[in-house]
């Protein structure tokens, strides 16, 4: 049977073989003659220089029946053509064509799958476009190759119509109904010649799978050619990576079932023996650098054969080198088979190439942002020698600015400069201004509303800017802030802020009667960051606070907490504080959103003077591990330790106070809940003194590569609230709570998102070791918690 290649080619055979059978015919039959004039009849878009320039006779020579019958045959093969005759008016050679109509437009009707713009682009690719020449057979070979696109896709029921409209001035649009049909479902996945690893265990490698519970949601059973070829390197790196060097895969055979909705793969492998690694050398141009390279080579004679390993070491040595200025360094790595002892000489040939140095930076893309904006986060200098590691570290603080939607950084030698190179920065800026207005629920703070307007690049100047207002049941916050990240040359950033905050603390009755007393709290503040590393970060800063206690009722059925009473006792109704902030901060997270390895530190410490005197000292630190492909470790631990000081005899400000319970600290209790109680109302009162730990597993979430930072997790927490002092901590002193300051654990599984409106979480936790008198609470949410 002939292939749709070798019938399109014997369409497009057929008009010059009835040419060649039938241009004497066509041609007027007519002695030679002395041509004295050309003239050519039927012409609308070709030059006439065209046709002159297939014609094999000029003014003044002589013209025979041949010449014309060649002509002919050289016209139709131009595929400009419908009708071509030749004609001889006495001494005039009269030349009259009928043109193929071309194509005006290209229309998709019924497409989903596929931008048309895209489309459109892959058919001008294989000469079907608008403004081409309409010919039958370029209209075939655009129908297939939207075929092919659709197969690509998986899609084999898909049906295409091409619908031809003459249009007037001899063109054409031409319209492709598209019947798309559903995607072909992968109905089994079989393997030949696996022996030492299982089929279960090769599918595993796979992203391509049958169908199962959540592949209505993943996609996973759609065959698609470029995720199947990507399984089959996902297998070949999986045995090379354990020893087995001589693995070969046959192409994979796909068939598909007569109705065309079931796929079946079947893969055949030829496994081979592992091998183990004998002798490792390093060979070619050291430099004079062994000492150096050395460390960097950590596969060892005896272990087995890894190509994962090998690569990460040819990379090691490569960025060294490039580190040092030799941009192009090349490291090959050549492992010699022993076949008859299975053991592999593993020779790692290095050529560092020339060493350059950079001679101009660009800067490229930015319409709004500042040159100097990119240019003072790049760590690599010009006129300077070329440092990859430099260059590497320039990319990623660009990529964290969050101006930009793409930042690629290449390296272009310079033309006629063997040792110098330019690098090449070009980004893709992204809207950095934003109105947002928000409506979330929490299971602790109730109904919550937000609105604010933010600038992260005021002007393209790397400033930000910014107001929020938030408000819920218990807490209304107004917050103006503006940041400059580079308030100095050398990096030093200044935030200066201005707020309002309203609180009603936590009422664990529950009976509506909110509104026993309301602390308010204005605020001004001014913080610097001092960067002593590309990760380290020294702040420090000074707040000055004015707060306010309304509504204290001392009597009658619903009286404010005995706490705040003291408070307004020892401090008066309003207070003013001015608070020192200084602290450090190191933060190795691949990801803000979501980390997948890396850790994150912070202490820090707050004097307090004036009207309120206290200090509190903090510290946080989290860690993040990957586990394999889809799994990431988090651990996360804070302190928090607070205490008055003078000879005032006061006790610590029940309003500076920190809570625990709930998303944020220990799930499965209730919010702010952990801690003393109030004698007289049984409020949460928080305390001075707070311990929180943290272990989450992050699982794959299936369709998690549409959304990274959408996962699932399973937690377990430890929590204490207590007292510097000891104070309020007795068992049983409080209404029915057994222990209220004791530690509390919990456990469960949940799921994180980063969504429009922030950081989203929701938890169902059980409490472990629940007393009498703690509330707990199974199912938690949080719209801007994050871990």
């Amino acid at each position: 049977m002939s292939s749709p290649r070798n019938f399109r080619l014997i369409k497009r055979a057929i008009p010059l073989v009835l040419a060649t059978l039938l241009a004497p015919a066509i041609a007027s039959a007519f002695t030679p003659f002395v041509v004295q004039d050309i003239q050519v009849k039927g012409i609308e878009r070709v030059d006439p220089g065209t046709i002159f320039t297939y014609l094999p006779v000029k003014v003044g020579q002589t013209f025979t029946q041949e010449e014309a019958s060649a002509a002919i045959q050289k016209l139709y093969g131009t595929g400009f053509f419908n009708d071509v005759k030749i004609d001889a008016l006495g001494n005039v050679l009269v030349v009259t064509v009928e043109e193929r109509p071309t194509i005006a437009s290209i229309n998709f009707n019924g497409m989903r799958e596929f931008d048309a713009k895209a489309l459109t682009t892959s058919l001008a690719q294989v000469g079907f476009g608008q403004g081409r020449i309409f010919d039958q057979a370029m209209l075939d070979r655009a129908v297939f190759e939207l075929k092919q696109q659709y197969l690509s896709k998986g899609k084999y029921g898909v049906q295409i119509n091409p619908v031809i409209t003459p249009l007037e001035r001899n063109r054409v649009g031409v319209s492709f109904d598209i019947f798309e049909g559903d995607v072909a479902t992968i109905d089994k996945i079989e393997f030949i010649g696996n022996h030492v690893f299982s089929a279960g265990t090769l599918e595993d490698q796979m992203e391509l799978t049958t169908g199962g519970i959540m592949t209505w949601y993943t996609g996973t059973n759609k065959y698609s050619r470029e995720k199947l070829e990507g399984d089959v390197e996902r297998i070949r790196s999986y045995y090379l990576d354990r020893g087995y060097l001589e693995f070969s895969m046959e192409p994979p055979q796909v068939s598909i079932s007569p109705d065309r909705k079931a796929i079946y793969i079947t893969m055949t492998l030829h496994e081979g023996e592992p091998y183990t690694l004998g002798e490792v050398d390093l060979a070619g141009d050291l430099l004079g650098l062994e000492d150096k390279l050395q460390p960097l080579v950590t596969v060892k004679e005896g272990e087995t054969f890894s190509a994962e390993k090998t690569n990460a070491v040819a990379k090691s040595i490569t960025d060294y080198l490039g580190s040092l200025g030799y941009a192009f360094a090349n490291v090959n790595p050549s492992p010699m088979l022993d076949r008859e002892n299975r053991v592999a000489k593993l020779t790692f040939y290095v050529d560092p190439g020339r060493r350059v140095y950079v001679r101009r930076i660009n800067v490229g893309g930015n319409t709004r942002t500042r040159d100097e904006v990119v240019r003072r986060e790049m760590r690599q200098q010009e006129a300077a020698w070329y440092d990859s590691s430099s260059i590497k570290t320039s990319k990623e603080r660009i990529d964290r600015l969050g101006y930009f939607t793409e930042v690629d950084v290449k390296t272009d030698p310079v033309p006629g400069s063997p040792d110098q190179v330019d690098v090449n920065v070009d980004v893709k800026e992204k809207p950095t201004g934003m109105i947002s207005l928000g409506v979330g629920y929490g299971s602790t703070d109730k109904l919550m509303l937000s609105a604010g307007i933010s600038q992260d690049n005021v002007f393209g100047s790397g400033n930000s800017l910014s107001l929020n207002v938030n408000t819920s049941k218990t807490n209304r916050a107004a917050v103006v802030s503006h940041t400059n990240p580079y308030w100095t040359q050398d990096g030093i950033s200044k935030t200066t802020s201005l707020y309002y905050r309203r609180t009603t603390p936590y009422d664990v009755s529950d009976s509506g009667s909110t509104g026993w007393y309301t602390v308010e709290s204005m605020g001004l503040g001014l913080n610097f960051g001092v960067p002593i590393s590309e990760v380290d970060r020294i702040f420090a800063g000074l707040t000055f606070e004015r707060n306010s206690l309304k509504d204290i009722n001392r009597s009658g059925t619903n009286p404010a907490p005995l706490a705040y009473q003291n408070f307004v006792d020892d401090y008066g109704d309003s207070t003013n504080a001015a608070i020192f902030s200084v602290g450090w901060a190191k933060d190795t997270r691949d990801s803000a959103l979501a980390p997948n390895r890396g850790s994150y530190t912070r202490v820090s410490a707050d004097i307090s003077t004036m009207d309120l005197r206290y200090y509190k000292l903090s510290g946080q630190q989290q860690y993040y591990w990957p586990l394999g492909r889809a799994f990431t470790l988090a651990l996360n631990g804070q302190v928090d330790w607070a205490k008055t000081y003078g000879n005032s005899g006061k006790a610590f400000p029940v309003i500076k106070n920190m809570y625990a319970g709930g998303i944020g600290s220990v799930r499965g209790y209730e919010g702010a809940s952990l801690g003393p109680r109030d004698t007289l109302t049984d409020t949460y009162l928080g305390g001075s003194k707070r311990i929180v730990g943290n272990v989450q597993l992050y699982l794959p979430f299936p369709g998690a590569s549409r959304d990274r930072t959408l996962r699932w997790f399973m937690f377990s927490d430890v929590g204490q609230v207590s007292t510097t002092d000891g104070s309020g901590c007795a068992n049983g002193q409080y209404g029915q709570v057994a222990d209220p300051c004791g530690w509390k654990y919990s456990a469960g599984l949940g799921l994180s998102w980063e969504s429009p409106l922030g950081p989203l979480q929701l938890s169902f936790g059980r409490a472990l070791n629940a007393k009498e008198g703690d509330q707990k609470q199974v199912f938690q949410f949080q719209i801007g918690t994050g871990f």
